[in-house]
């Protein structure tokens, strides 16, 4: 590993015992075909008789109470989930009716295979040491490479060494809540369908800026009112339709901590994985803060740039971005407006650092090249890792390049603060490369960051190692910047 005035580091590997119960339903497993075994498994419960019930529900209860909470709790939903194959005037114990639900039940390890490629970003105020507080997010894989948004927490003190705080017991996820849409998204990708002209026109134009699931629902019945004299009206309805699921909104409940907080995927188009978060802190011109994070939605086949708007790491709205600046993945946001714009670090041709600039946070249309692969670390590829840094000699940007044998390294790029689509140093080796320590893994020969943050002349650096586990390190940020090599 390069180092640059490196720091001591600390080592997180994924914890197998991390689980969160889900529904599960037999015959709906991701693979195999046949339908739905629910009502023949309900009625051999059925037929079980009390003793054998209770002796089960206590033996479950054993086993697997002290590892969630509420767990009854779930039970109970889940056998509400399969009521319908129960017949109406069936009458049953509670112990019956929760040994229904605890048999449609199953745990999943969301870190069962990996934790990796972490984003940070600071919470606001300062300890009376003159500690700062962080949030650092994780992508936790599980059972069929199904990722999800893991978060952890820690301080970094006022001389750069970091520190985490124990997870929380007790991870969950929570349930999908309507979101809102946004008008411009809709056009935007209906345009990249060939569909934004007379149907798109007659449901959108009628709908505010920002509007709901009702309202919409509402134009597009209209919508169907018209088939007689429009053509495609079929066609249009699916695309909305589908849009329209890419929105929703998650609250969890204020007793639970950050760190047991699991953003699972809720939509057909993140069915496969919310993949590669990178969060930022972003100040509005007003002094308003909110933070955000872009990330990969994946289904399998296809993917998708979502973003994520929080305040508080509690309650989170999820909607999708637009536009040929936001397609593939990497899409990462400025902490700021530049010239009145918001800014973006984006790859549109999968291989180059791009910049590009837009008056809507969802919606990316042109980008201009920065920075295309030369040096042999990076000749196949290259990417941001995350969300500039403002320093006052220019944006700081963390990329990765990967060279021979797909070996990723981090390298580093400075950004003009006025014009960054300018570039005014790079990083003529990488920062930071795979080590005998931290090549092997889930994928060999990766290190990789979806977002770093500074404190003073602290970089609080996290990184994927392998594509398996997390690596947190904080170096001098003034030996990182004197390390680049001005451009000529």
């Amino acid at each position: 590993m390069t180092t640059s005035a490196a720091r001591p580091t600390i080592e997180i590997a994924p914890d197998h015992a991390r689980v969160i119960v889900r529904l599960f339903v037999p015959g709906h497993e991701d693979v195999g075909p046949g339908d739905s075994r629910a009502g023949a498994v309900l009625e051999r419960i059925l037929q079980l008789d009390e003793q054998d019930v209770d002796r089960s529900l206590l033996d479950v209860d054993r086993r697997f109470v002290h590892r969630h909470r509420d767990l009854h709790g779930t039970f109970e939903r889940h056998a509400l989930e399969v009521s319908s194959h129960v017949h109406p005037d069936a009458t049953m114990s509670d112990a019956r009716r929760l040994l229904i639900g605890a048999t449609f039940t199953h745990e999943y390890s969301i870190e069962g295979a990996a934790l990796c490629n972490p984003s940070v970003v600071l919470l606001p105020g300062t300890g009376d040491d003159g500690s700062h507080s962080f949030v650092m997010s994780v992508r936790g894989i599980g059972e069929g490479h199904r990722s999800s948004i893991g978060f952890r927490t820690g301080r970094v003190s006022a001389d750069g060494t970091a520190t985490l705080d124990p997870p929380g017991p007790f991870p969950a996820t929570t349930s999908a809540l309507p979101g809102v849409h946004h008008r411009s998204v809709f056009h935007m990708h209906l345009h990249h369908l060939g569909d934004d002209h007379e149907n798109a026109a007659f449901v959108l134009d009628a709908l505010d800026q920002v509007f709901t699931t009702d309202a919409l629902h509402l134009r597009m019945a209209a919508l169907q009112d018209e088939r007689a004299t429009r053509r495609n009206t079929v066609r249009t309805a699916d695309h909305l339709g589908r849009l329209a699921r890419s929105s929703y909104r998650l609250a969890f409940d204020s007793s639970t901590a950050l760190s047991e907080r699991v953003l699972w995927p809720q939509t057909p188009v993140e069915s496969h994985g919310m993949e590669d978060a990178r969060f930022v802190r972003f100040v509005d011109d007003d002094g308003g803060t909110t933070y955000y994070a872009t990330y990969t939605a994946f289904d399998g086949t296809h993917i998708a740039q979502h973003l994520l708007r929080t305040d508080d790491f509690r309650e989170f709205e999820i909607s999708p971005m637009a536009g040929p600046a936001a397609r593939g993945k990497g899409l990462a946001l400025f902490p700021r407006r530049i010239g009145g714009r918001y800014v973006a670090l984006t790859r549109s041709d999968r291989e180059s650092n791009e910049v590009a600039f837009s008056d809507d946070i969802r919606c990316w249309q042109d980008s201009t090249l920065v920075q295309a692969p030369t040096r042999s670390w990076e000749v196949m590829q290259l990417g941001n890792c995350g969300s500039p840094i403002e320093t006052e000699r220019g944006w700081l940007v963390l990329t990765h390049g990967v060279g021979a044998m797909r070996t990723y390294s981090l390298g580093a790029i400075l950004l003009d603060l006025d014009d960054p689509t300018v570039v005014l140093a790079s990083s003529a080796e990488p920062i930071v490369t795979a080590d005998e320590r931290h090549r092997d893994g889930y994928v060999p020969n990766v290190v990789y960051t979806c977002g770093a943050t500074a404190v003073g002349d602290t970089l609080l650096l996290p990184y994927g190692c392998g594509d398996q586990s997390i690596t947190v390190t904080t170096r001098s940020l003034t030996a990182v910047l004197d390390g680049l090599v001005p451009c000529t």
